[in-house]
């Protein structure tokens, strides 16, 4: 009897590297928790941040857009991966895109959300009217 061992990779990937597709994520991140702050640290050297990534926040999702952009070199080898990649994490529920912050140096973008967003109360007013006398 054999034993299929998966080597901690998901079903999906593992499905999809049989059809053929790219099983290891185009972003490789690392995740963890400091102070009150939920840290995303992105390997992603050679990367131009002002020209190759786009940071944005929606419906409560943070997508990470990018291009790496190949170089033409003659006979070269390379296991590095060209191209357009795209990583998408979920916030917690009332994060803005104010809350979020990033910044990139010596080739990692770190990416910093709250892991609650402060939530602001404001008084409500209520309004009264009279209902009419019968």
């Amino acid at each position: 009897m054999s034993t299929m061992q998966r080597n901690g990779q998901s079903l999906v990937g593992e499905l999809m590297s049989w059809m053929g597709a790219a099983a290891e994520p185009d972003i490789r991140i690392e995740e963890y928790v400091e102070d009150d702050r939920r840290v995303v640290r992105a390997d992603l050297p050679g990367i131009d941040p002002s020209r190759d990534l786009q940071l944005t926040v929606e419906g409560g999702v943070l997508r990470l857009r990018g291009e790496r952009r190949s170089e033409h070199h003659d006979q070269h080898h390379t296991e590095l991966r060209y191209g357009s990649f795209e990583r998408v994490m979920t916030l917690p529920p009332g994060t803005t895109a104010q809350d979020v912050t990033a910044d990139y140096a010596d080739g990692v973008l770190t990416v910093r959300t709250p892991l609650q967003p402060s939530v602001e109360s404001a008084r409500i007013p209520i309004t009264h009217r009279e209902l009419p006398a019968e």
